[in-house]
């Protein structure tokens, strides 16, 4: 072999051991994003990380349109302990649930001694739901809480203020819906779909009264307002102001509805707002959201809502996959995904950004309503109670049982589950 033979060899040689180490050195993070939360405008994030850090490379899986589809997707992929998954959205009724299941990674070593006080920088509802027995489970991708949309010409134009109890809603409903004559218009969408949409519906009316479900841990159900709250919500399809089959609405249903401009009110989630401004929303331009109405003589109340980032104990880029968390979770992620997708932030301080309030003007008045919102249920039986309750507000909504069948049924469940 001539010398040059065996220079050419060795340079080859070195190339491809540069190469492979490239290659070593290159990080490929899948991340987890449901599908209703803009994963268009977090690409968009995502691609800010990457040009910032080269050798990191993100790809975005997307699916799910209800927290139940994403929850049962979820945890197949965590029971089967399956690597390719590094980080996942959670609906922020889970992080404890998958931290006690040994899904996720916690964050205190990264966050180091000080992780306490790291989590004293988001508002105090999800430094608390993604805190468990001291440990960081996971970190806040955005905040939410439940509104009114309403269609702001309409209102306008027959002279109507936007409603402060469910009863002024249903008044204005009927006058709208009446003088307008559109068989497509419908007065009021929420969700009526045995999904976890359903248990806030449920809750809304009930909190109104002053009552709580669960209270230490314990069932503290009240009867009569819970008959009260499935009455309601039934009395808006007998009425006309719901759409009969609204037992079959589901979260993005309510959504679609509206944008399409054949809805007058909406119950819905923050995220709806950044849609109703697209380009091709019917809509654009035309909705005002205001707190949730009251029952008369009660106070309003809005469920608490909101998503968190989790990194999978399964995968083998843990270290990479939580700092790229501590990203999704800073302030300037929180800001751009507010002022791009209308996500409310995790942070106080970003509400009053003025290119937050500049983007999206009822930012600046959604803080107390997110700060005010109630947690539903805090129980390790989460999920049969939620079980419960959305089956049987679904069942009452479709006309298999009465508000008190619903109420009884409801009650009798509840104390089989938290005795």
């Amino acid at each position: 072999m001539t010398l040059k033979t065996t220079m050419t060899l060795l340079l080859a040689g070195a190339a491809m051991t540069l190469s492979a180490s490239a290659a070593t050195a290159q990080t490929n993070l899948r991340v987890f994003v449901s599908s209703q939360h803009r994963p268009d405008v977090w690409r968009k994030a995502f691609d800010m990380y990457e040009a910032k850090n080269a050798n990191v490379k993100v790809t975005i899986e997307t699916g799910g349109n209800t927290s139940e589809q994403q929850a049962q997707y979820l945890n197949t992929v965590m029971t089967a302990k399956d690597p390719s998954l590094d980080i996942m959205i959670l609906d922020v009724i889970r992080p404890a649930q998958y931290a006690a299941a040994g899904w996720t990674v916690p964050f205190n070593d990264v966050l180091g001694n000080d992780a306490a006080s790291a989590m004293k920088r988001y508002l105090p509802a999800y430094a608390e739901a993604n805190t468990v027995d001291g440990k960081v489970v996971a970190l806040p991708a955005f905040a939410d809480a439940m509104f009114l949309y309403y269609r702001k010409d309409l209102l306008e134009k027959h002279g109507i203020q936007p409603p402060q109890t469910w009863g002024e809603l249903a008044a204005a409903a009927k006058k709208v819906t009446e003088a307008e004559k559109d068989p497509n218009l419908q007065g009021l969408s929420f969700q009526g779909k045995a999904i976890e949409g359903a248990v806030c519906t449920f809750l809304l009316p009930y909190w109104s009264m002053g009552k709580q479900l669960v209270s230490d841990g314990k069932l503290s159900f009240d009867k009569e307002a819970a008959v009260k709250s499935l009455k309601l919500w039934k009395d808006f399809v007998d009425q006309g102001v719901a759409k009969k089959n609204i037992a079959e609405v589901a979260t993005d249903d309510t959504r679609k509805e509206f944008q399409a401009g054949n809805v007058l009110f909406a119950v819905n989630w923050s995220y709806a707002w950044g849609q109703f401004q697209g380009a091709e929303s019917a809509v654009k331009d035309k909705v005002g959201v205001v707190k949730l109405p009251a029952v008369q003589g009660g106070q309003p109340a809005s469920c608490l809502g909101g998503w968190e980032w989790g990194v999978s104990a399964y995968s083998n880029n843990k270290t990479e996959a939580q700092k790229f968390v501590q990203y999704l979770s800073s302030p300037e992620v929180s800001e751009f995904m507010a002022i791009n997708a209308a996500l409310l932030p995790q942070f106080p301080e970003v509400y009053t950004d003025a290119d937050v309030t500049k983007a999206v003007p009822w930012f600046a008045n959604a803080r107390p309503v997110v700060e005010t919102a109630k947690a539903r249920p805090v129980t390790p039986r989460y999920n049969e109670v939620s079980e419960i309750i959305r089956t049987t507000v679904n069942g009452v909504l479709a006309g298999q049982s009465t508000p008190e069948e619903g109420a009884t049924q409801m009650e009798g469940r509840l104390r089989r589950v938290l005795r």
